[in-house]
């Protein structure tokens, strides 16, 4: 499965890169989504599989297109062939008003794994702490915020005040970052974007050690699916506070709410692919850039049983006249 599509998949977060790139800074967060979700969709529909969104817009947004449970690829129109059964979780625009204000780390994504192999996640918050390989096995959700940042540094060999940690700038996360200030660690606070920001820690050379505190489970399961190709670790756990909440967990397959989640709980598949395009420039890839006769793009694919991690530089060729520039 990885080899046959890895390629199939980049085409896919491309084009919806690009798709939405085109409405960047138009501060239409709505139309900058919608024009990800379409362009998504359409070229999902040419890969060969029988794919299922597991994970999709529709759970949250309510879009017309990408719902949990919608068959695409191929295997939609084509009856006559027998595809493989793919499971994908999207997020079509992560960080849609990023790209809606031209801001910082705004991406396409989608994950792939081998039927059952992502877990059904409702859209409810979830608490998480995010590290990288070395750091994997040292932290414990349930630990106070200095007894984690002490085991990170110890695993990378550094004091706690080299650490920089990122966090989401939300209201409920002033106890968070007051914890981490007295531990002596430097936070890097986000407006969006949680999703980069995990996979950073898991990247050599990002200057990223963890993300922790409280986000989307959706984005914490498409967290998981790279991490699990990254060998980096992911420990969540669904806020469950209301009984809608309790609900909404039963009809997801969830039996218990208070469950702590590692990573290989999130994306369990044998098989698995990540891939994501820049949108907008970030610390994790470049943004979409237009030219005269073309469009360039950066990704990042990788895949679990190949071991690959792939960045990758686009030029799509639109016209006659081009002139490419590295």
């Amino acid at each position: 499965m990885e080899r046959a599509l890895s390629l199939e998949f980049l085409r896919v977060v491309e084009r919806a890169a690009i798709s939405s790139a085109r409405t960047m800074g138009l501060g239409d967060g709505h139309r900058a989504d919608q024009a990800a979700v379409e362009a998504m969709r359409a070229e999902m529909d040419s890969v060969g599989m029988d794919g299922t969104i597991v994970i999709g817009e529709g759970e949250r947004d309510e879009a017309p297109m990408l719902f949990i449970g919608e068959k695409v690829g191929a295997a939609v129109r084509d009856k006559s062939h027998t595809y493989p059964a793919v499971d994908i979780a999207v997020d079509p625009l992560e960080g849609t008003n990023l790209c809606a204000t031209g801001s910082p780390n705004s991406i396409t994504v989608l994950a792939a794994s081998d039927h059952g192999g992502l877990l059904h996640a409702p859209d409810l918050y979830m608490q998480k702490i995010i590290v990288g390989p070395s750091s994997r096995g040292f932290v414990d959700l349930d630990a106070p915020v200095h007894v984690n940042l002490r085991a990170i540094a110890r695993s990378l060999d550094r004091k706690v005040e080299d650490l920089v940690v990122i966090v989401l700038d939300r209201p409920r996360h002033e106890d968070l970052v007051r914890d981490i200030r007295k531990a002596g660690a430097r936070i890097r606070l986000i407006s969006d974007g949680d999703l980069s920001a995990g996979i950073s820690t898991a990247l050599l050379g990002s200057g990223v050690h963890a993300v922790m505190g409280t986000g989307g489970a959706p984005e914490g399961v498409l967290t998981a699916a790279a991490l699990r190709c990254l060998n980096g670790q992911i420990l969540a756990r669904l806020i469950v506070s209301k009984p809608e909440h309790e609900e909404r967990i039963a009809q997801m397959g969830i039996k218990d709410g208070k469950k702590i989640y590692d990573t290989a709980d999130l994306a369990s598949g044998k098989r698995m692919i990540f891939a994501c395009t820049g949108v907008t420039d970030g610390g994790l890839l470049h943004g979409v850039r237009f030219f005269g006769g073309g469009i360039r793009t950066q990704s990042l694919v990788m895949s679990l049983q190949e071991h690959h991690v792939r960045f990758i530089d686009s030029v799509h060729i639109t016209g006659d006249d081009v002139k490419i520039r590295f």
